[in-house]
């Protein structure tokens, strides 16, 4: 899993990462649903639940026995996410059981190709076509057309989001915004059989990003979670399994351990588009500009940082096979946060600096996740 760069965790596509749960689900299934192989195995069942705690890293739940004493019983072997560690990529992975590279959801924000503007994947910006970027199938979809009943349930305001399109669309949607709505609607969802019902709750990675993984209000959070799983496995056919999985981990960054561009002026040197997020930043350079920028980055960020060329990440696999239309999304220049250390642009990214917990980068703190089978 290292890469040689001690403290970051390489990817473990097809074998054991979040877009391998839905092609192993089917498998588990007895249904031919035309989706990647993968090295990962999952128990026979006629109904599986997914259910994705959004921030519960796994080094987070192993510490927190006292919290989640349920989920805690269970955990096993870690899974990892995609690259970047980050929401958006992580969901379309699970949804398309694509790598990044090739499914082309890239981060919280990346370049649009032939523009100086970029993606919000979350809110998803005006103009550009979920289908069109990712012009995938999902596995939703694929699931759904081989027979088995496929649903999500998510809060309503992400019925027809551009993310739900680009990762999630084939399948019913259930709009559900209280923990109480979204456990009855799995547990109708689920009596069909064959059936896949997809479960988000969103709750612990807003808690983390407000208040830190290290504080009382992340613990009660966690506890409500470890609750509603342990009511899901009591309450459901023992015959109906559930896989616990999330979408990436989480560090607290301290502010001094934080460096904001917009005071650092010769940072954007070269530079015409800064991307990524706080943890993960994508550089999009002028023209000819790629190894200045590379040299003049590395040298103020030092060890705190891994700072590589698009070509450098593509060739350590942190993306997977890389579609030529997505290799454009990439920055030119890479910067992946060691440690609690981050990288802000109040100007560009004023809310990042209001947070407290961050994610996006390859440490194993946010790149490994518990994949716990009840």
């Amino acid at each position: 899993m290292t890469d040689g760069a001690g403290e970051l965790i390489r990817p473990t596509y097809g074998d054991r990462s979040i877009g391998d749960v839905l092609p192993a689900v089917a498998r588990a299934l007895g249904i031919d649903a035309g989706l990647p192989e993968t090295n990962l195995e999952l128990p026979p069942a006629p109904s599986y639940v997914v259910f994705l705690v959004d921030g519960l890293g796994f080094e987070l739940l192993r510490d927190h026995a006292e919290e989640a004493p349920f989920l805690h019983a269970h955990l096993g072997e870690p899974a990892t996410v995609g690259v970047p560690t980050t929401t958006a990529t992580s969901l379309t992975s699970l949804g398309t059981a694509l790598p990044p590279g090739q499914h082309g959801v890239v981060g919280y924000t990346s370049r649009i190709p032939g523009t100086d503007r970029l993606l919000n994947a979350l809110t998803w910006s005006s103009g550009v076509d979920p289908r069109e970027w990712q012009p995938h199938p999902t596995a939703f979809g694929r699931l759904a057309t081989a027979g088995v009943r496929t649903t999500v349930v998510n809060k309503r305001e992400f019925e027809g989001s551009g993310l739900t399109v680009a990762g999630h669309r084939g399948a019913d949607f259930l709009g559900a915004d209280r923990v109480g709505e979204r456990l009855a609607a799995v547990a109708v969802a689920s009596r069909a059989s064959p059936s896949m019902t997809y479960m988000y709750d969103g709750d612990l990675d807003w808690t983390g990003h407000r208040y830190g993984v290290d504080s009382p209000q992340w613990e009660q959070q966690l506890a409500m979670i470890d609750a509603a799983a342990e009511h899901l496995r009591e309450t459901l056919p023992a015959e109906t399994r559930i896989v616990v999985v999330a979408d990436h981990g989480m560090v607290d960054s301290p502010e001094h351990h934080r460096i904001d561009v917009a005071t650092a002026p010769h940072l954007t040197d070269g530079v015409f588009l800064l991307g990524g997020e706080a943890r993960f930043r994508h550089l999009y350079c002028r023209s000819g500009a790629v190894g200045d920028v590379q040299a003049t980055w590395q040298q103020v960020v030092g060890e705190r940082a891994e700072v590589l060329t698009r070509e450098e990440t593509i060739a350590l696999g942190w993306f997977g096979v890389v579609d030529p239309l997505v290799r454009p999304r990439l920055g030119d220049v890479l910067v992946a946060c060691r440690g609690d250390f981050s990288v802000m642009s109040s100007t560009d990214f004023p809310l990042e600096t209001k947070l407290i917990g961050l994610h996006g980068s390859l440490t194993s703190a946010e790149m490994l996740v518990p994949m716990l089978v009840l």
